[in-house]
């Protein structure tokens, strides 16, 4: 037990040990990168987070880099490898007043990774830090790294890579990617990483561009260098949307790749001939009558996404049409081959055909024939007189009486109906026994309904006849 008044020290015992926080935990004694690549590990679980810290990236138990650039390169940082959930950012400017260049949370699960576009002699300041939210000082083990990013060498306007025989592919990654000062921004989307790609048509055609990676967009030129250069088309998202347009024979045309969303990586680059659109047509009804209008749908598509511009229809019978959706009436039954040529923006065609057939199908109630009068039980005739001058056809007459709030089926006959000239009918006979509700009513409405077995009635509206009132005595 000491004595009242000493101290450990005092008396031979060391003082209990400091934790020490990383030599890079300060802004000031920021590590500095004196070559690339660079890479190291430390450990900060013990890193604080300086009040003169920048925010707008987390700064939670951050711990500091610097590097000069002695010429203009493009940098690469992460923390892969990292056992924490890190942030990193770079600044360039003096403590208390820095500004931001780039910030990154989480590019690899819970790692991070940035890149941006360094000028020769400015100093640039990496703060690697703990995610926010997680709470303590410092993070754990990290493993930062710093590499310069080569552009690739179709990285510039001059040095595209030239196309020979489609279909082609190639593969850049757009990170290490630049833009030239006096390059064009493309008219659809905005990119500071881009590579370039030539190609001459040898025949007269339309091509498509495309790529395969989501934020990478297309933007196509003719022209001999970038002051001259005449944008003929664009596609923001062009692993959904082609670059199509016709390529006139002895032309270069340039094309323009770059990325403007979610971290630029590897992009892959298409260019092929394109196909032609694919011609397709549908009309309603499906089984359309000479009484019909009938209503035609153009629903043809083109794959390379220049979209179709014009249309021409031939229904068969003489008559034509270039709306997208015509309606026509045929006058008279018959097999009518329906024609449709659809032509893109860039002139390519595709054709269908279909044939159509005109059938009407009609049947008519033209007379029911019941008694004046009856009693209860007397067994009554009912004959339902069918018209069909048109095509055999199998009919079913339904047969019902009113009752009190409409009507309750007493029959029901299917038949063989023959065509007959105008005038002559086909005949349905019922029988029906009078009961004594019809009595307490005091008369009996019939009602006949016909239905053709197979095929719709052009004329429904005659398919259905009232008979005079039955009196019951």
């Amino acid at each position: 037990m000491l004595a009242a008044g000493l101290s450990a020290a005092a008396i031979g015992f060391p003082a209990a040990a400091q934790a020490a926080t990383a030599p890079n935990d300060g802004f000031a004694a920021a590590t500095v990168i004196t070559s690339l690549p660079f890479s190291t590990s430390e450990d900060t679980s013990q890193a604080t987070s300086d009040p003169s810290d920048p925010a707008g990236c987390s700064s939670n138990g951050s711990v500091w880099f610097s590097f000069t650039p002695s010429s203009d390169m493009r940098l690469e940082a992460d923390t892969f490898g990292s056992n924490y959930d890190t942030v990193l950012s770079a600044w360039t400017g003096t403590q208390g007043a820095l500004n931001l260049v780039a910030c990154n949370d989480d590019t690899n699960g819970a790692q991070s990774k940035i890149t941006f576009a360094a000028t020769a002699g400015t100093t640039y300041y990496f703060m690697a830090a703990q995610c926010c939210g997680d709470g303590g000082t410092g993070g754990g083990s990290l493993q930062f790294s710093v590499s310069q990013l080569v552009p690739p060498g179709n990285d510039n306007f001059a040095n595209a890579t030239p196309i020979g025989a489609l279909p082609f592919s190639d593969t850049q990654d757009l990170s290490a990617a630049t833009a030239e000062p006096a390059e064009p921004q493309p008219g659809c989307f905005g990119t500071s990483n881009t590579v370039w790609y030539s190609f001459t048509a040898r025949t007269t055609g339309s091509i498509t561009a495309t790529t395969d990676q989501y934020g990478s967009g297309i933007a196509a030129y003719t022209g001999s260098s970038l002051a001259s250069l005449s944008q003929v088309g664009c596609a923001e998202a062009a692993n959904y949307y082609p670059v199509t347009f016709r390529a006139q024979a002895g032309t270069t045309y340039y094309f323009q790749v770059g990325g403007w969303c979610c971290g630029f990586g590897p992009v892959t680059f298409h260019l092929d001939v394109a196909p032609n659109p694919v011609a397709q047509l549908y009309y309603y009804p499906s089984d359309p009558s000479s009484f019909d209008t009938i209503q035609f749908y153009d629903e043809s598509n083109d794959p390379a996404g220049a979209g179709i511009s014009s249309r021409a229809w031939d229904f068969g019978d003489g008559a034509t049409s270039t709306l997208q959706y015509p309606t026509h009436r045929y006058t008279a039954d018959g097999d009518y081959t329906v024609h449709l040529t659809v032509t893109t923006v860039d002139g390519r065609t595709a054709s269908t055909s279909q044939v159509l057939q005109v059938r009407t199908h009609d049947v008519a109630i033209t007379r029911l024939a019941v008694p004046n009068s009856a009693h209860v039980g007397q067994t009554i005739s009912i004959t339902v007189y069918l018209q069909n001058t048109r095509y055999p056809e199998t009919v079913q007459v339904d047969l019902s009486k009113s009752i009190p709030g409409g009507f309750a089926g007493v029959g029901s006959l299917t038949e063989s109906v023959p065509v007959k000239t105008a005038g002559q009918t086909t005949r349905f006979a019922f029988s029906y026994t009078v009961t004594s509700d019809d009595k307490a009513i005091g008369k009996i409405t019939f009602k006949a309904d016909a239905n053709i077995i197979g095929y719709r009635d052009a004329l429904p509206g005659d398919n259905e006849l009232l008979s005079t009132p039955v009196k019951v005595g």
